[in-house]
């Protein structure tokens, strides 16, 4: 045997290619290792966003803008909704920063098998990267809208001296953090659900629109009746939209028992998350 590899060259060893094992994988390794990749599909989701659009990146400065005005009139104005002393723009635009991220995050994330089954079925690589780069490339956007809230924030520091900036700015990170990790642990649901189930996607963006009303997106907790305040503890976007406030405005109410609350379900959301999605990446190429 030996002479026989001696003679032909070839190399005493051999590789077994044996299917990975265990309910629960976070890859983290593989993540790292592909971080190429990462970037790459992190630049196509940006390119295909903007693609053939009049004015681009632009859009992201003009949505919140018009959905503040909305709110503006038909919540503060008509409907007469407290914003806790906060000028109505600011208390919405701050709202919408942390729901317009964790929406565009799990609508992307829920069709990352349907989105991207001829990738899927010509080369191999761990399937987790494709959310991890739609949440990357959400970012973007969520810098952008930063802007319009800036320039409001700043018209009323200098025209009413309404006192925003303050040192809890430098927390906002960690909110925007906890909101990627919810986002990323329902888009995982949703993406294992909708991988056999392709009706579902237009199911997702229906509960999104619901969700967004058991949030305090345009309202504030502190008026929320108290038959009712257990939907805000047991809504794990509830604390980062208050966290917002909270960092960018110094409104919001945040209590240690309350924050607490939304970590767990966040990685509760996660745990099982990754364990449906990566359930689903077994067969999902065979299904769509």
């Amino acid at each position: 045997m030996f002479a026989m590899a001696e003679l032909t060259g070839a190399p005493e060893y051999e590789v077994v290619i044996e299917p990975k094992r265990g309910w629960l994988r976070l890859e983290l390794r593989e993540l790292w290792e592909y971080r190429d990749l990462v970037v790459l599909l992190l630049r196509r989701d940006l390119l295909a966003r903007y693609q053939q659009t009049l004015l681009g990146p632009l859009w992201h400065l003009l949505q919140p803008v018009l959905t503040m005005a909305v709110f503006v009139i038909i919540f503060a104005r008509v409907a007469g909704i407290s914003t806790d002393g906060v000028p109505a723009p600011l208390f919405y635009l701050s709202g919408l920063l942390a729901w317009n991220y964790f929406a565009q995050n799990i609508t992307t994330a829920s069709g990352t098998f349907l989105n991207n089954q001829g990738l899927f079925s010509k080369v191999w690589f761990p399937r987790l990267v494709v959310p991890v780069a739609a949440i990357g490339s959400s970012l973007i956007a969520f810098a952008l809208q930063l802007i319009p809230f800036i320039a409001f924030a700043t018209y009323y520091v200098l025209a009413h001296g309404f006192v925003v900036f303050t040192w809890r700015l430098a927390l906002l990170p960690v909110a925007a953090l906890h909101v990627a990790a919810v986002s990323l642990g329902v888009g995982l649901w949703m993406a294992a659900f909708t991988a056999r189930y392709r009706d579902l996607l237009h199911l997702n963006q229906f509960l999104v629109q619901l969700w967004m009303f058991a949030t305090p997106v345009i309202y504030p907790i502190s008026k929320l009746p108290a038959r009712w305040s257990w939907i805000a503890w047991l809504n794990p976007v509830a604390a980062p939209v208050e966290a917002f406030r909270w960092c960018l405005l110094g409104a919001g109410t945040l209590q240690p028992a309350f924050v607490g609350t939304s970590l767990l379900i966040t990685l509760l959301l996660l745990i099982t998350g990754l364990v449906a999605f990566q359930s689903a990446s077994r067969s999902a190429v065979d299904i769509v």
